[in-house]
């Protein structure tokens, strides 16, 4: 192989992460081990967001592929480093005396062990996001690294989504109050700068405001406390949250937060209160079983197999139905929105392919998508479309994904500053003091 810098091999559950994960290494080369076209060829048939990374990536392997794939590499692109294809490796005595069987990890480590040996001169790296198998190559003494490329490496300052700033003048805060365009914002001190639809709770011992930064005015505006289809915001986080779902300007939200929080709770409110403005609304899911069992294991057919997966989706909605008597046109309005499939709850993976414009569009559990999935599913959004993603990034269901490298803290991270993003992180708990207590002790 020519020489580079460094030398990667890709696991399966890279490729499977982000499909264009072989671009994302400079001018290293890359090398893909038999294996993993083997697993990823097991993969590809299927409806979910793994199946469509599977034959993504066998589509760029279609368009790369070459006589000098399995031999001189072929190049990814100017100032890139090549890609190959390294065919099975015989099992060393240590690896033969560590790991016996056949599996595709091990089968990868061969690869890693024959690759390691015989390029003394180069650095060669494991890329997985699987910490087991990361940690059987360190034990043969290979090199393994997490996939981080994507990574956010601050998650402090996205917890910290509501600034509180004391010590202003009464007048200043007053001013809020009386000013419905809001106040400059340069009139106001801040350690750091003030990113748009940033939230801030503003006080000193007399008097307080919630306010949030409007870009194109540069100025301050209260955030008055909302009420959205008889659910009404509880404490500070849940009233900005409601304010930018309301806000047509704000196309593009993340509500993080524990559950209990009311993101989804919120965000369905204010889609049923401007249902009006909508061609419909859409609560999706991933479906991520659990115990690493598939839906095949679940009877039934497919509706009653996913049925488990949406049903807190249907919980918030019934939440805001019994707020109303079941002979209110509030409540009568939801059963006619559900029977006329203009309010939808679906499993993610059922929207592929659709028109998403002028749509309302929740997405849930968003903690457990990867950041090209959330890509993919951002790029859908058409004209008028407002696109909500709710998720607690500490209770991820992915073994591949952690708090700082799932799609919606990745979102969060790279969308802060543009003018039609918001982000407000939710800290308090308003499920019942039961919940609150478990959350915080347990």
């Amino acid at each position: 192989m020519a020489k580079s810098n460094k030398m990667f091999i890709i696991d399966t559950n890279v490729i499977l992460h982000d499909y264009r994960c072989i671009y994302k290494f400079e001018d290293n080369d890359v090398v893909i081990p038999i294996v993993v076209l083997e697993e990823l060829d097991h993969l590809k048939k299927g409806s979910d967001l793994i199946s469509f990374n599977a034959r993504e990536f066998t589509r760029e392997m279609n368009e790369i592929a070459g006589n000098n794939l399995f031999s001189k590499g072929i190049s990814l692109g100017k100032g890139m480093g090549k890609i190959f294809v390294e065919t099975g490796k015989d099992y060393s005595a240590k690896l033969q005396r560590s790991f016996p069987e056949k599996t595709p990890d091990h089968r990868i480590l061969a690869i890693t062990e024959y690759l390691t040996e015989n390029n003394k001169n180069r650095q060669v790296v494991l890329i997985s996001k699987d910490i087991n198998l990361r940690m059987k190559a360190k034990s043969l003494g290979l090199d393994a690294q997490d996939f981080e490329n994507d990574k956010v490496r601050n998650l402090d300052e996205l917890n910290r989504a509501v600034r509180m700033v004391e010590g202003y003048d009464t007048k200043l805060i007053t001013r809020l109050y009386e000013e419905p365009h809001g106040v400059p914002a340069n009139e106001f001190y801040f350690d750091r700068e003030p990113v748009p639809n940033e939230c801030f709770i503003l006080k000193n011992t007399k008097i307080s405001a919630l306010a949030r930064y409007e870009q194109s005015s540069g100025n301050m505006i209260r955030v008055e406390k909302l009420r959205a289809y008889g659910i009404e915001p509880r404490n500070a986080e849940q009233t900005f949250s409601l304010d930018m779902l309301m806000n047509p300007n704000i196309q593009l939200i993340a509500l993080t937060g524990r559950a209990g929080t009311g993101k989804t709770l919120l965000a369905l409110a204010a889609a049923l209160h401007q249902r009006k403005q909508f061609q419909q609304i859409l609560l999706a899911r991933p479906i991520v079983p659990l115990a690493n069992r598939d839906l095949g294991f679940l009877p039934g057919d497919v509706k009653e197999k996913i049925s488990p997966y949406m049903q807190p989706l249907f919980d918030n909605l019934a939440v805001i139905k019994y707020k109303f008597k079941s002979n209110s046109s509030e409540y009568q309005k939801i059963d006619e929105l559900q029977k006329e499939e203009q309010l939808v709850i679906t499993p993610l993976a059922y929207i592929r392919g659709r028109s998403l414009s002028n749509i309302f569009f929740i997405i849930d559990e968003a903690q457990n998508l990867t950041p090209h999935e959330v890509k993919t599913i951002i790029t859908r959004a058409g004209e008028g479309t407002k696109m909500v993603f709710t998720g607690d990034i500490e209770q991820i269901d992915s073994p591949y994904l952690d708090a700082k490298s799932n799609g919606l803290t990745y979102l969060t991270d790279k969308m802060k500053g543009q003018d039609l993003f918001a982000h407000v992180n939710l800290v308090k708990g308003e499920r019942s003091y039961l919940a609150e207590l478990a959350s915080n002790i347990l």
